[in-house]
């Protein structure tokens, strides 16, 4: 059972899905994963997804294991 300061994530299924950041920076709270950034081999494990802010769509690449931080980021919008 995953504990309370891990999201349970698979990375295959990270598109799309909506993110909260639990400490906005420039009214950037909402985010979108609009890209997941494959590895140049194709056995390699994805390790980047791009965020885009809903507010002013900026995009920010980050390692997709920083979503299953819940003192960064809260799974949907919220």
């Amino acid at each position: 059972m995953p504990s309370k300061e891990q999201n349970p994530l698979n990375p295959k299924k990270l598109l799309l899905s909506k993110w909260t950041a639990v400490q906005p920076t420039h009214k950037r709270k909402h985010f979108l994963v609009s890209k997941v950034i494959l590895p140049e081999l194709p056995d390699g494990a994805i390790e980047f997804v791009e965020l885009e802010a809903v507010f002013d769509q900026q995009i920010r690449t980050i390692p997709w294991r920083e979503l299953k931080n819940a003192e960064i980021w809260l799974q949907g919008w919220v």
